[in-house]
């Protein structure tokens, strides 16, 4: 079945979750308004599901392809590239100064669900070309900037995050790729990266290498890394393209999904050393990639968010046409559509509800993030830099794990004709496993989440956002409707569990760190499901109050009595499970 581009539901998001009405005021969105939003996401989706869509089955069928150094991409991915940039959506959220439109955060992140939900493969290349322009835009030289930035916000150029290696993984502390300064100022590199998303490509004339090195006596650790911007091919002085640089691919890895995205072994200095630029100053490039990784994780997040989206699309078309067993009342030698089924609906409202709880989440996490650069009063934009700080890991992890668990449950929706390729129902289950992995772990998010973002501002970030739950249950509690059912009692309990663990946490953290950190992850899922259900409260109010969209407080109920009710034993798990993590076995 054709994907079909949820506009509706996005917008409705926006208006909720990311709180546009707020963001106009705020200034956050400049002149913007959800008018002109929704214009955008109409052709976007119309792109995405006339252009992208048709190329993903065979894209995930023929792969990309290595030969004699080369890669080639799927059938149809270069013409597809080339009408995407053609037509300005990879200049969609870019510096206006370098050729962009810098357009919010929030709906660069709508737009990139659509991508990535017609076509996941396609769609990491503009996704991790958007990052490293804005970490160049903010770290490199007025001279890099100049000379890359203009191509690469066109689509010229696309551009890659190289941290990777063979011996460190997540553990960028043990990077060994070297960088030796030359006398015109510029660095020779050597050494090998792994997992580089469009490393290597046929799609652009240059490919922009954003890579992690140190330089000789550097610190040890994390302290002593550089950014180095290293080009496929040389730009002259006149931005011409010069000579190829000392920049290979060595492999392509044979992945379980995503297999149109050529994920890459890049080598760099086999012969005269790889020619590199440095992006800020030495020894400081960690902080610099992090402007990437953090845009990349929330980006992740709402890739999390487009696969499950169209995995319950694909189930749901399923569902309504499968005709097996009949339901209560109908005629003897009859079949029925299996979406008439009583646990087929549970499943089918499972994936749509961890679906726009997801999306709330990310698309919060992308309005904060466009209060804090773009918010007229710097008391705003601090606080929001609080709460993009405080949601990022949700958002990449809760949002990722969903997309896993909803992309499972089409498999089961369909029974066995999920478990063949033929359906397409797989695909979304292989293409979302890597989401959980990529762009730090969930685990890593959830550390990060219990150790950085609990402490935040003194433990004030997070209180302000309970304070924030606490106000949206207290207005479902008084909303005298009777679709609302126990939506309001099941939000209080789960963020009483919430209120509960966080108290357990701070404790935790300064008495016991290793107990702390085993209930860091289950701890993530209980912070989202807090959130999520916060979010989908918030569309159903606005549903009620308006007197539209009752399946909005139909999906917020089910998620209050269906999903968050988890809340109470994963508190347990927190708070009362660390001994049993931490035994050893023999």
């Amino acid at each position: 079945m054709a994907y079909d581009a949820p506009v509706d539901d996005i917008l409705a998001a926006l208006k909720t979750a990311a709180d546009w009405p707020r963001m106009m005021a705020n200034g956050a969105v400049g002149d913007l308004d959800l008018d002109t939003v929704a214009a955008i996401l109409g052709e976007a989706g119309s792109f995405a599901t006339e252009v992208l869509d048709p190329l993903n089955w065979s894209g995930d069928r023929s792969g990309a392809k290595l030969a004699n150094g080369i890669v080639t991409t799927a059938p149809g991915f270069k013409a597809a590239y080339k009408a995407f940039s053609d037509a300005g959506w990879s200049a969609l959220p870019c510096p206006e100064e370098f050729g962009g439109q810098g357009l919010p955060c929030s709906v660069a992140m709508a737009v990139c669900e659509l991508w990535n939900a017609a076509n996941t493969s396609f769609g990491l290349c503009p996704m991790l070309t958007n990052g490293a322009i804005d970490s160049l835009h903010i770290g490199g030289s007025d001279d890099l900037k100049s000379k890359y930035l203009p191509n690469m916000v066109a689509g010229k150029w696309t551009g890659t995050m190289n941290l990777t290696e063979p011996q460190a993984g997540s553990d960028l502390s043990v990077v060994t790729t070297k960088a030796v300064k030359q006398a015109d100022g510029s660095y020779r590199l050597t050494g090998t990266k792994i997992f580089i998303t469009y490393g290597e490509h046929d799609l652009t004339e240059n490919i922009i290498h954003f890579v992690l090195a140190r330089v000789p006596g550097a610190p040890a650790g994390t302290k002593g890394i550089s950014l180095f911007l290293v080009p496929k091919v040389l730009v002259n002085d006149d931005g011409s393209l010069g000579a190829r640089n000392d920049v290979v691919c060595a492999g392509i890895e044979h992945k379980l999904g995503i297999n149109a995205s050529p994920t890459c072994v890049m080598k760099y200095g086999e012969t005269t050393g790889a020619v590199g630029y440095l992006v800020g100053e030495e020894n400081t490039g960690l902080a610099t990639m992090f402007i990437m990784m953090n845009a990349a994780r929330l980006a992740v997040g709402v890739q999390g968010v487009a696969v499950a989206d169209r995995a319950t699309q694909r189930a749901i078309a399923f569902a309504n046409e499968r005709k097996q067993g009949r339901g209560l009342g109908s005629k003897p030698g009859t079949s029925d559509p299996i979406s008439i089924h009583p646990d087929v609906q549970r499943m089918l409202m499972t994936m749509k509800a961890m679906t726009a709880a997801s999306r709330g989440i990310c698309l919060a996490t992308a309005a904060a993030t466009d209060e804090m650069t773009r918010a007229t009063e710097a008391t705003v934009r601090a606080a929001a830099a609080d709460r993009a700080a405080l949601l990022t890991p949700l958002a990449k992890a809760y949002s990722t794990d969903c997309a896993v668990e909803v992309a499972s449950l089409g498999i089961q929706v369909h029974g066995g004709m999920g478990f063949v390729e033929e359906t397409g129902a797989a695909q979304h289950l292989r293409d979302a496993r890597i989401l959980p992995i990529y762009e730090g772990t969930n685990g890593i998010q959830a550390i990060d989440l219990v150790t950085r973002k609990l402490p935040l501002s003194g433990g004030n970030a997070v209180k302000a956002y309970l304070t924030e739950l606490d106000a949206t249950v207290r207005q479902v509690e008084a909303i005298n409707d009777r679709s609302f059912g126990q939506m309001g009692r099941r939000m209080r309990t789960t963020l009483t569990s919430l209120e509960a663990a966080s108290k357990w946490m701070t404790a935790a953290l300064a008495q016991d760190v290793n107990a702390a950190l085993a209930g860091a992850t289950p701890y993530l899922k209980l912070f989202s499901l807090a959130a999520g259900g916060h979010y989908l409260a918030k569309a159903a109010l606005a549903a009620q109050r308006d007197g539209e969209a009752p399946h909005r407080i139909q999906l917020a109920r089910f998620y209050a009595e269906q999903i968050s009710v988890e809340g109470p034993g994963i508190a347990t798990a927190v708070t009362e499970g660390s001994e049993c993590v931490l035994a050893k076995t023999a």
